[in-house]
């Protein structure tokens, strides 16, 4: 078996350098005009190409979800009647959009570390090792070394500032989210510590699980090792030092990239059977996911419909992803 999920050069371009290349872009725009443009998502033509690719990459899901006859049948209630209750509920109340907003942050955090996880087990079976093989490890090295500097960087603020805006309900539950932030911030400093200790610790264990196993002659993948870690350096540097603007930049372009890249390599093979040839297909999949993007990137906030359906598609992409890829079941 190839130890490439597509091939060496579709590989390298969209999945293993584009971490790396996205840090080496942020760090070069770094102090120039295009930096405080990136920073007003939406605001400035820099930022408003890099809302209109984040809102592509979150809508590609459906090709994956709903444009695939055998996926589909296989969650049709969780396609199909989940997104619209969801979408009923965020119109009808305020408090619910706001939770979902917050909800959507977070998990958008915890989604892109499993991201690099879901690779990394794509590029161990693709060596060799069994799928349950240091499954745990992968998670937990992929997740720690994605969450653990937005936790204890300087990003930290931004990452709570909408739960800020649940002080305008009087509830206790609506207080008491409105103070997570200054109650987070506070401890900041314990949190850096104790979020450094632990990826110093998670990084040792998993080189020298490695090395144990290289050393048995047991398979080893170089190129998960490189993505994994790669990934991880661009996360600490990115979310633990640099401003948000460029941090957001950095790391949604990666993901961005690599997430688009693995939708059209598993769909887009289907969508150029029958009537439509690869270049219809290629219209249609990166048509249709920029059209998006350019809808949910320049709506008003104000149209609290429209805004609330991003909000569905965004959770929905979270979602689904946990579910609709599987190197188990042998989905990709």
């Amino acid at each position: 078996m190839s130890p490439y999920l597509v091939s060496a050069r579709y590989d390298w371009a969209f999945f293993l350098a584009p971490p790396t290349l996205a840090l080496v872009t942020g760090i070069a725009l770094a102090d120039t005009p295009a930096t405080s443009e990136l920073a007003a998502i939406g605001d400035s033509p820099a930022g408003l190409g890099l809302a209109i690719l984040i809102h592509a990459h979150l809508v590609a899901v459906v090709f994956r979800s709903h444009a695939n006859p055998t996926i589909f049948a296989r969650h049709r209630v969780r396609f199909v009647v989940v997104p619209l209750a969801l979408f009923v509920a965020l119109v009808a109340s305020d408090w619910i959009a706001l939770a979902a907003t917050v909800v959507a942050t977070f998990w958008d955090v915890w989604h892109s570390g499993a991201q690099t996880f879901g690779f990394a087990r794509i590029y161990d079976r693709n060596a060799g090792v069994p799928p349950e093989r240091d499954r745990k490890l992968d998670f937990a090295m992929s997740q720690l070394l994605y969450v653990g500097p937005v936790i204890a960087g300087a990003t930290l603020v931004d990452h709570l500032a909408e739960l800020e805006l649940f002080a305008d309900y009087a509830d206790p539950v609506s207080q008491a989210l409105a103070h997570v932030p200054a109650e987070t911030l506070a401890r900041r400093p314990i949190l850096a510590v104790a979020i450094g200790l632990a990826i110093a610790i998670v990084v040792a264990v998993y080189l020298g699980v490695a090395w144990r196993r290289h050393r048995r002659g047991e398979p080893v993948s170089a190129l998960k090792l490189w993505l994994v870690l790669s990934t991880g350096a661009c996360s600490i540097v990115a979310w633990g030092f640099n401003t948000w603007g460029e941090a957001f930049f950095v790391m949604n372009l990666f993901h961005a990239v690599q997430y688009l890249a693995l939708v059209w390599w598993s769909e887009g093979r289907r969508l150029a059977h029958g009537r439509l040839r690869r270049a219809g297909a290629l219209a249609v999949f990166f048509g249709g996911t920029l059209a998006y993007g350019v809808f949910a990137a320049t709506i008003d906030a104000e149209h609290h419909a429209l805004w609330s359906l991003t909000i569905v598609v965004s959770l929905m992409h979270f979602w689904y992803d946990a579910f609709v890829w599987s190197v188990r079941r042998g989905d990709v």
